[in-house]
């Protein structure tokens, strides 16, 4: 490692969707980690104009052979020795078996070392109570849980992997066992968390609050996927949760190629405040030897603005922290890089971990570079509005309507997350000891059963992989 490397030298290959401009999915991961030492090479899901928050973009999605010869262009290269895996969005169930193929075959070309590869996997799935994948899909994530080190699912997606409904930080800490357990995940992080002072949840099957006022003439409304069965690569950070209170920005056009989508999206300047709620909440975990959760949480004050691809900031900010951090935790007797899935002694505690330390730099850097774009989007705006207004808009209902449009598609680009310009945020994180991480007992009460696989009446356990009655089996023994 050169004196002044933040990481080793680290070759990502991070699949995930694109867009031409802005900052979401791999034009995020990719500018963040590179800003950061990482060596990325990206393979796209999709290819968009822009995000589909705009309301209007073309663009067309790469087919699971696509994705597939791209890697083989890789491999037959050579190209294909990758340390970490990163994978986003994936817009149906043949991709997400494509991405299983190219996980197992790097895994397998790392050969015999522990710790040499790592696979981070964001399970882009849905949210409050609503699925914004074909439902075909979800079994085909479950099947991808046992070959990922690190899962970052929200709440929702934690409670479709898991069975768990999650009420409280007793069944939260349920889910996640389940998760380590009946998947052998090592680590995993659930984002999102809108807790009450009780610490119950804020149910994932409804919207997480009440609708806030709409900036432009377009209603917004409670719009779910049901009604609009659109999906969209992007994904939210726990600092950026008004983009879930209606379609998500994860939605996107059916047909991208067929023109503009006219989807209406969520609020994205919030008038009030949850009086009882005003931070998000992060919990992680990284298990035991015998998969028991080590619990951890952040809490970080909610912002009043709609952000784009912050989630894929988060899920590109935490690998090389997350190794840095690793780094740190070794010593020359105990190398924890050398540890299958870098996974911490048991003696280690919860807010000791690795993963809380990542946690800990990725939230400080995304709180501070998200407070700076609130500050300039306002000016933006106010900017926008004082020229808007000398300039009027004509009369009746059409001209309403556009002038709506437009403000809406200037407030898109002002709130967008530039991060080639917060290079200083993303290195040097300030104010870290505001984002100190804390032990979540709750994780010590979990029963040791819950998780845990019974064999049928036949003796056959089923394996939790797979779509249900087609998955992996063992027989056992019949005086287990």
């Amino acid at each position: 490692m050169a004196p002044d490397a933040l990481i080793p030298e680290t070759r990502v290959l991070a699949i995930a969707s694109h867009v031409v401009h802005g900052y979401v999915g791999n034009k995020m991961v990719t500018s963040v980690m590179q800003s950061l030492g990482c060596d990325v090479s990206a393979i796209n899901t999709v290819h968009y104009s822009n995000h589909t928050a705009y309301k209007q973009v073309k663009g067309t999605k790469t087919s699971p052979d696509q994705i597939l010869d791209l890697y083989e262009g890789l491999r037959q290269s050579n190209l294909n020795n990758f340390d970490v895996l990163l994978t986003g969005y994936m817009p149906s169930a043949h991709c997400v078996q494509a991405i299983g193929k190219i996980g197992r075959d790097i895994r397998f070309n790392a050969g015999t070392k522990p710790g040499s590869f790592f696979w981070v996997l964001d399970p882009v799935m849905g949210d409050n109570g609503k699925l914004y994948i074909p439902e075909d899909e979800v079994p085909e994530y479950k099947t991808l849980l046992r070959e990922a080190d690190l899962i970052l699912p929200n709440q929702f997606e934690a409670e479709l992997l898991s069975e768990t409904t999650i009420t409280d930080l007793d069944s939260l800490a349920a889910a996640i066992q389940v998760l380590h357990k009946k998947y052998q995940v090592p680590h995993v992080i659930i984002t999102s968390l809108r807790l009450t002072r009780d610490n119950r949840t804020v149910s994932s099957r409804v919207p997480s609050r009440a609708a806030s006022k709409p900036t432009s003439a377009t209603a917004s409304g409670q719009q779910t996927p049901v009604e609009s069965p659109h999906i969209d690569p992007a994904r939210t950070h726990p600092a950026s949760q008004s983009m879930q209170d209606g379609e998500s920005e994860r939605s996107k056009p059916e047909d991208p190629d067929a023109g503009a989508s006219t989807s209406r999206q969520p609020p994205v300047e919030m008038e009030e405040q949850d009086e009882e709620i005003k931070n998000i909440t992060i919990i992680g975990s990284t298990a035991t030897s015998d998969f028991k959760p080590r619990l951890f949480r952040i809490d970080t004050p909610e912002l009043p603005l709609f952000f784009s691809g912050t989630g894929d900031m988060f899920a590109a900010l935490t690998i090389p922290r997350l190794i840095e951090a690793v780094h740190a935790a070794s010593t020359p007797d105990a190398d924890l890089t050398s540890k299958p899935s870098w996974r911490s002694p048991d003696d280690v505690p919860a807010d000791e971990l690795p993963l809380a330390k990542a946690c800990q730099k990725v939230l400080a850097s995304m709180q501070s570079i998200l407070n700076k774009t609130t500050a300039t989007c306002r000016e933006k705006m106010l900017a926008y509005d004082t020229r808007a207004e000398k300039e009027g808009c004509g009369q009746g209902q059409e001209a309403a309507e556009e002038k709506a449009k437009k403000r809406h598609l200037a407030l898109m680009e002002a709130s967008e997350v530039t991060v080639p310009r917060f290079l200083r945020e993303l290195v040097y994180p300030p104010e870290v000891e505001k984002f100190r991480p804390t032990a979540v007992k709750e994780g010590d009460r979990v029963p040791q059963s819950v998780g845990e696989k019974e064999p049928d009446e036949l003796n056959v356990l089923h394996l939790g992989v797979g779509k249900d009655g087609e998955g992996g089996t063992q027989v056992v023994d019949g005086e287990r």
